[in-house]
């Protein structure tokens, strides 16, 4: 997984085997703003087919474990 261009985006993280985005948002993404642009984002991201997954920078830095297991948790058991 790493940053890759999709439309017109950048996002943070992709699997493609997966069908795969995780975004890690920072503060800018709690605005009004910030908040709006997401969910169009996810949802023209969403058109392609794919998952859209949203962690914060504190669950990231605090609480890395638990972010593993919930991305964990979205591999199906025989992944592709």
């Amino acid at each position: 997984m790493r940053q890759r261009p999709i439309d017109n985006f950048i996002v943070d993280f992709y699997c493609a085997a997966l069908k795969l985005v995780i975004e890690v948002d920072g503060e800018s993404h709690f605005t009004d703003e910030g908040q709006e642009y997401d969910r169009e984002r996810t949802q023209i991201l969403q058109g392609y087919g794919l998952k859209v997954v949203r962690f914060t920078n504190d669950q990231v830095l605090n609480n890395f474990e638990a972010v593993c297991e919930e991305i964990e948790g979205l591999i199906p058991p025989n992944p592709p």
